[in-house]
């Protein structure tokens, strides 16, 4: 997976229910994608949040990609938007920390900083799966899509790989089977809770949101019963 930016559930039972989970650090930077921004409640609504990018090349990889000049500034803008949003949240006072240390981490890395978010947030949960990082691996990495995630995981001799739902457009079992290898896509349940005294639930939102309304306990559950394999 990419190393997205405080990402929605489902990235987080992914990465529950391997026991490996691969994190990319040597494929190029998507513009508009979830690796610099993701969406909060504000007033009721979806609003997005983002990590101010220094301008480089769109055929940079992750990896070399870092922060703005800026980020002090905007880091504390950030913050003060994630308090406003949240400070009258039930679980506020357990899941801002781990948001606030995330945000204050001194790599303007791109990869570092988001890889770090995904350790504490893991850690947060008690989430026990190993990290890989992908640049470690033994590979050829300029292979692309499914010939590299095959590759990848037959270095780390795995028997089943498991991708979120949106990959059934991507990867194909049959091919899967011919190396070895079970393919499975998870998909995310519907999950609600009362977010303040909203009507319409917003979904998908950042993993801020579930652990600024849910205790850590019902969002383990969440991690384990709110899914399908496929």
């Amino acid at each position: 997976m990419q190393p997205y930016i405080f990402p929605y559930i489902g990235y987080f039972q992914l990465m529950n229910a391997v026991d490996t989970f691969v994190v990319y650090d040597n494929i190029e930077y998507t513009k508009k994608g979830w690796i610099n921004r993701n969406r909060i409640l504000v007033n009721g609504k979806d609003e997005y949040i983002t990590l101010p990018l220094k301008k480089g090349s769109d055929f940079l990889q992750i990896k070399d990609r870092y922060l703005a000049d800026g980020w002090e500034v905007e880091r504390k803008k950030l913050l003060n938007k994630i308090v406003g949003s949240y400070r009258k949240a039930p679980c506020f006072s357990e899941a801002f920390p781990v948001i606030e240390k995330a945000l204050i981490f001194e790599d303007n890395n791109l990869f570092n900083f988001n890889f770090n978010s995904l350790r504490l947030v893991k850690e947060y949960l008690e989430i026990k799966t190993n990290f890989v990082v992908s640049s470690s691996i033994s590979i050829d990495h300029s292979l692309k899509s499914q010939n590299k995630v095959i590759e990848i995981c037959k270095a780390l001799k795995a028997v089943q790989y498991i991708n979120p739902i949106g990959g059934v457009e991507l990867y194909n079992k049959e091919v899967f089977q011919q190396e070895g290898m079970e393919l499975s896509f998870l998909k995310t349940n519907t999950i609600t809770y009362p977010q303040y005294q909203n009507k319409d639930f917003v979904p998908f939102l950042s993993m801020i949101d579930v652990m600024m309304f849910n205790e850590i306990e019902t969002v383990k559950d969440y991690l384990v019963k709110s899914f399908t394999l496929k």
